[in-house]
């Protein structure tokens, strides 16, 4: 993804002050999720007692990051998508195929922007307030977040005028298909609605139960063509309640639901400290701590890279932030020291960009145990060893490599180790502050987030100085369209979770499984191979809320226990972002080394085939998912 200091802003005046003024809400929205948790936590030490609606207007506040940053997201045009592979086709064509997929991103959003007004015209209690604001005022940021996505679609549809308006036109049929929301709305605003509209309605049914599977089936297939992954997730969830005569009121109900829940909050603020981290010098300091401590050791230089790698994913929980924001130094680090190759570089640092999910505070073990409803803090315990098995696999492959090729290590010194030490002091403090005040039960999820990023900011900002107060609007537009784009994704995804488990999907497959599938081993390589593919076509975020209440009825059919089947998940997911042709890992490591893609598949198998190995390991011997947590002093420790 490109950086928010790249945006360019449009000659009109009106409308950069347009887009000044949404950086500017969704800036002081992003600090506000901060320090409402951090005032909690001052208001209970010292006073004894609470904010009155804090928790509320924190988990408001991310419904709106949600919609400006899908915005700004959909502005920049950066949200999740599998297109890399348009760069190939001709320029002419490639202009038609982001005309199409431009047309059926703007009948969805804009079918979307009708049914969440709706919601908030019916399906909120006018007298209710959150905090001192009403609650129809604070929802309806939703059908105001779609309606800027859907103009910033067809503003970025080609210019040429017949493309424009085909474009244009998904509008309308976005209008049609959206038929049921727009006639509550009018229900709703007029005294009396004309009957021929009540015919047009029927007609509307009829004529949308015949043909909307073929709709799907379309928007499914756009998917591969660019179309952003929301816009899929969010259109077949759609037009399947359109086909059942659902409420379409349903899908922003969800989205509402998902986006306020408890632990939500916890994700734009772990990604924002991970992002201030990244943006400061915080990354030179640990590869520096790291080399001087480990660099002695065969293949030490490798092993900083992967902890590096690791530390960083951990908390941004994007594992293309890390490839983008520390790759270059990376293997600045590890060719120009004479030791490495540039190709051995870039598949280490491609291969170690996703081991970092399995450790707490990762954000994807967070929205699993939400989905999932198990215990958080297991699932970070339960992390552990897997997460651990990952890294020693590629610090492994690094030592291997060392002693086979007689790469010289890089001599120990203790000045030079005590004086990184110092340096980088306040970094390594960060990871043990969350890991008490959370597991110690001093905070909670989230507001062991808000001291994370209030943490980072004292030691970059108020330390360090790598960064200054002028810096942190930078910074936030940077972290921005990554928070909008992935929660834009959560609330797409939930609509299709809720119609899949309403429609009984997961209780049917779990009944088809058990009856053609009698070994529990058998079953865990196929969930082994569709989760590998998953991993390829969806993000992490999104396969969480599709895919897990569907193998959720399927593991318990076959005794696996919950934290085992949510660390098998995890672990495959963040190896399928590493597949090869489409795992996201691989576009991202192409795009930041400057490399074809052939070439970034061959660097990087030896990695993924060694990742696949643990991940069966994994699979395989539940213990290591689970052995920690029948330890009685950890329990008692943490609390567990």
């Amino acid at each position: 993804m490109a950086s928010a200091d790249s945006q360019i802003l449009p000659k009109n005046k009106t409308l950069r002050r347009i887009f000044h003024f949404e950086n500017g809400v969704s800036s002081i929205v992003l600090l506000l999720i901060a320090v409402l948790p951090a005032m909690e936590i001052v208001a209970r030490l010292f006073f004894k007692t609470g904010i009155h609606s804090s928790a509320d207007l924190t988990h408001h506040l991310v419904l709106w990051l949600t919609c400006l940053g899908g915005a700004i997201t959909s502005r920049e045009g950066k949200h999740i998508t599998l297109s890399a592979g348009l760069d190939l086709i001709g320029r002419s064509l490639r202009s038609w195929i982001v005309t199409v997929t431009v047309f059926i991103s703007t009948t969805i959003s804009s079918a979307m922007a009708w049914s969440a007004l709706s919601l908030v015209l019916i399906g909120f209690d006018p007298t209710k307030t959150i905090a001192f604001i009403p609650i129809q005022i604070a929802v309806a940021v939703i059908p105001l977040g779609y309606l800027l996505i859907t103009i910033r679609f067809v503003s970025r549809a080609p210019i040429r005028g017949l493309q424009r308006v085909l474009a244009a036109l998904g509008c309308i049929l976005g209008t049609i298909i959206a038929f049921g929301s727009v006639m509550n709305i009018l229900y709703t605003i007029l005294p009396e609605v004309p009957m021929v509209l009540d015919s047009l309605q029927e007609l509307f049914f009829r004529i949308a139960e015949r043909i909307v599977l073929a709709g799907v089936g379309i928007v499914i297939l756009s998917i591969f063509f660019g179309t952003p992954i929301f816009i899929v997730l969010g259109g077949v969830a759609y037009l399947l309640f359109v086909r059942s005569f659902g409420a379409l009121e349903v899908i922003p109900s969800e989205a509402y639901s998902m986006l306020t829940g408890y632990s939500i909050p916890a994700i734009p603020l772990f990604t924002f400290a991970g992002f201030i981290l990244s943006e400061s010098k915080a990354g030179e300091r640990l590869v520096r701590l790291f080399r001087a401590w480990l660099g002695w050791l065969p293949g030490g230089l490798i092993i900083m890279a992967v902890l590096v790698c690791t530390f960083f994913t951990t908390f941004t929980g994007a594992t293309g932030v890390t490839i983008l924001a520390l790759g270059a130094l990376l293997a600045y680090v590890l060719v120009e020291s004479g030791r490495y190759s540039t190709d051995f570089a870039n598949g280490l640092i491609t291969g170690s960009g996703s081991i970092g999910l399995l450790f707490p505070p990762s954000l994807p073990i967070i929205l699993y145990g939400v989905i999932a409803q198990i215990n958080i803090k297991h699932m970070f315990v339960g992390g552990i060893i897997p997460g651990l098995l990952m890294v020693l696999t590629i610090c492994g492959i690094g030592v291997f490599t060392a002693v086979t090729h007689k790469v010289k290590p890089v001599p120990f010194q203790i000045k030079e180790a005590a004086l990184a030490i110092k340096d980088s002091f306040w970094e390594i403090l960060l990871p043990v502050i969350i890991l008490l005040g959370y597991f110690g039960g001093l905070f909670t999820l989230v507001e062991t987030g808000a001291v994370a990023v209030i943490y980072a900011l004292i030691i970059e900002v108020g330390i360090h100085r790598d960064l200054s107060f002028k810096d942190l609007p930078r910074v936030m537009l940077k972290c921005i369209p990554i928070v909008g784009g992935v929660l834009i994704i959560l609330a797409a995804a939930k609509g299709l979770s809720y119609y899949l488990v309403d429609a009984e999907v997961p209780m049917r497959l779990s009944a088809w499984v058990q009856a053609n599938i009698s070994s529990k081993y058998v079953f865990l390589i196929l969930l082994n191979l569709a989760l590998l593919i998953t991993g390829c076509l969806m993000d992490i975020f999104s396969a969480i809320l599709v895919v897990v209440p569907l193998i959720i009825p399927m593991g318990a059919a076959f005794g696996i226990e919950p934290v085992h089947l949510g660390v098998i998940f995890l672990a495959n997911l963040g190896v399928g972002y590493l597949t090869p042709p489409v795992g996201l890992n691989l576009f991202l490591a192409a795009y930041r080394f400057n490399q074809p893609l052939v070439r970034i598949y061959r660097n990087v198998i030896p990695f993924f085939l060694a990742l696949l190995a643990v991940v069966l390991l994994i699979t395989y011997v539940p213990w290591f998912s689970t052995g920690l947590l029948r330890w009685e002093f950890l329990i008692r420790l943490f609390n567990l």
